[in-house]
């Protein structure tokens, strides 16, 4: 079956001496693996477009047998230059895009995940300022796509919140023995993020490894609820740019 259809890459690695293969969130089936054949030869017509975090048009070969789909066309549908630019842009994006791909199941279409990376990954490049609390507000605004996102019955802001892992429950009291007692900033941040889109949550200031700490947090959280979860490649590389 010839699909056309927009794909998000994931992830790009090369292939024997002139090929690549692509992880890529499509539009029409979800998280799949593409092979562009020939794409780091100079004169292919797939040189150069096929990099992480490109949103593209993509024409492929799909039989959900197969492993690997065979790619015959791309072109850009959307691609920003700052993220070959700005460091700190290339690191969110690129935490996020490791996280997306293991939320997503391969060959299962969720557009409500679809629609989020897009918009996400437009807001982002065309951002002025990159702010490295970003991508815990992902951390948060995922879970909730994805079906078990955190709840909150307080009904103000308090000085210190509990985050409880296996009820997702942000509360003033520990729950169980896996909860974690979050900070001032923390739980300013959590409450914020939860409620929804507030550019409020930027505003808020953490403290020496306030944040690493809380996205460690969420990363447990991830853990408990998704099975096989594994720690991201790209922190150990871009930890130092996101100054958490």
């Amino acid at each position: 079956m010839i699909v056309h259809t927009k794909a998000i890459i994931l992830r790009a690695i090369d292939y024997q001496e002139s090929s690549k293969i692509i992880t890529v969130l499509s539009e029409e089936h979800g998280k799949i693996a593409l092979i562009a054949k020939g794409a780091k030869k100079p004169k292919n017509k797939l040189a150069g477009i096929l990099e992480t975090g490109a949103v593209l048009d993509v024409v492929y070969y799909y039989k959900q047998s197969r492993g690997v789909q065979t790619l015959t066309e791309a072109s850009i549908f959307y691609s920003d230059q700052s993220f070959r630019t700005d460091l700190e842009k290339t690191a969110i994006l690129y935490a996020t895009l490791e996280l997306i791909s293991q939320v997503v199941h391969e060959h299962e279409v969720n557009e409500p995940v679809f629609d989020f990376v897009m918009t996400f990954i437009k807001w982002l490049g065309s951002s002025e300022e990159t702010y490295a609390s970003l991508f815990a507000y992902v951390q948060i605004r995922l879970a909730d796509i994805i079906g078990f996102g955190l709840v909150s019955s307080m009904e103000e802001i308090p000085a210190n919140a509990y985050l409880n892992i296996s009820s997702g429950n942000l509360s003033e009291h520990s729950e169980d023995e896996l909860s974690y007692k979050l900070t001032v900033a923390q739980t300013h941040f959590m409450v914020l993020a939860m409620a929804g889109r507030n550019s409020k949550i930027f505003d808020v200031h953490f403290g020496n490894g306030e944040l690493k700490q809380l996205v460690h947090h969420l990363d447990v959280y991830f853990k408990y609820h998704i099975e096989g979860y594994q720690e991201r490649k790209s922190d150990s590389i871009f930890e130092q740019m996101l100054l958490i």
